[in-house]
């Protein structure tokens, strides 16, 4: 153990599990964030085979209740929180024209990926202001990049999931803004492209492995530099917003 603590909400499978068994494998307490008691309890019960000190905390995103449960019980357990990874989120409908997506897929999506997000980040600002130089991850996605999906002869460009590709250009920005508003307190905040991984949100149709997904995760967690700020980061390498 190297005394440093990490939440990762949506942690039960693919990216967001392999983030907590890289960092856990580091010596990193998880905090392994899940909706579903059953589903956490067998992702855990996996880490702990591998001698990874991790614990279940029930976390919904969309909910306020939930989210206060989950930050009042590290604080009374760890009485601070080194890393916070922003990790769930949902895709909504995909393959549909912008002008018929329906309002309210698109309004679900926002209220995982951009209100969830938010929600959590005020809730552990607080523990995170009691850990040294403690860092904050938005998992986003290459499809929030506006100069990739604006450019036509970008693949990104012909995928057809506005609730979804929006949501992520929103968190980039949510990114910025807590970056901006944290830096004097010396926590740095920032975003990280995956890539198009093989997992069950897209019926494992992409090219990466979960392994290869969370590199770039673990690397603003434990490797970069702490002053790096309000950034957007795919394989280590700054993408364009």
């Amino acid at each position: 153990m190297n005394n440093k603590n990490v939440l990762i909400t949506g942690a039960n499978k693919s990216i967001g599990f392999e983030t907590a068994r890289e960092l856990g494998l580091l010596g990193y307490k998880i905090w392994l964030g899940s909706r579903d008691h059953d589903r956490g309890k067998s992702a855990v019960d996996s880490l702990t085979k591998e001698g990874i000190y991790a614990q279940l905390i029930i976390i919904d995103v969309t909910s306020t209740q939930s989210i206060e449960e989950a930050a009042q019980r590290i604080q009374r357990e760890d009485g601070k929180l080194n890393v916070l990874i922003n990790n769930a989120g949902i895709s909504g409908a995909v393959d549909v024209d912008p002008g018929e997506q329906p309002i309210d897929d698109i309004m679900t999506v926002y209220d995982t990926n951009v209100f969830g997000l938010i929600r959590v980040t005020q809730a552990f600002i607080p523990l995170l202001k009691c850990a040294p130089n403690a860092r904050i991850i938005m998992v986003s996605s290459g499809l929030g990049s506006l100069e990739w999906v604006s450019d036509l002869n970008h693949p990104y460009s012909r995928v057809q999931a506005m609730g979804y590709t929006s949501s992520k250009t929103a968190v980039n920005a949510i990114t910025v803004a807590f970056a901006n508003a944290l830096k004097a307190e010396g926590i740095s905040v920032n975003a990280v492209d995956p890539g198009y991984t093989a997992t069950d949100f897209n019926g494992h149709t992409g090219y990466r492995t979960v392994a290869e997904a969370a590199r770039g995760i673990v690397w603003l967690a434990a490797e970069a530099n702490a002053d790096i700020t309000a950034g957007f980061y795919f394989d280590q390498n700054r993408a364009p917003w």
